[in-house]
């Protein structure tokens, strides 16, 4: 399988940026028979969560970034969390370098 080159990764980006979290969740899983799940939702900095994807076939890190959709304690918060994906990070792995 071919890595993928700065106008095939901008093309994804475009694609991702478009979907809701689980859409761009099998999407990426699809792409790519050895796609893994490097972090999940992990609270990287205040009010955002990301989920990372290695697609190793691909040459190509996915980073799902997250917000949730009703403040933290506001009266209107729902028991299970409610996120939106707000932005997408399409980046190369070190090995591609296309």
């Amino acid at each position: 399988m071919a890595y993928l080159n700065e106008a095939e990764r901008q093309q994804l980006l475009d694609q991702l940026i478009t979907m809701d979290f689980n859409k761009a969740r099998g999407k990426l899983r699809r792409l790519d028979p050895h796609s893994r799940v490097a972090v999940f939702r992990n609270n990287q900095n205040t009010g955002e969560w990301h989920t990372r994807y290695e697609l190793p076939g691909l040459g190509t890190r996915v980073i799902l970034i997250e917000a949730r959709r009703t403040p933290a304690g506001s009266p209107d918060q729902r028991l299970s969390d409610d996120y939106e994906l707000m932005r997408v990070i399409v980046e190369p792995l070190p090995d591609n370098r296309t």
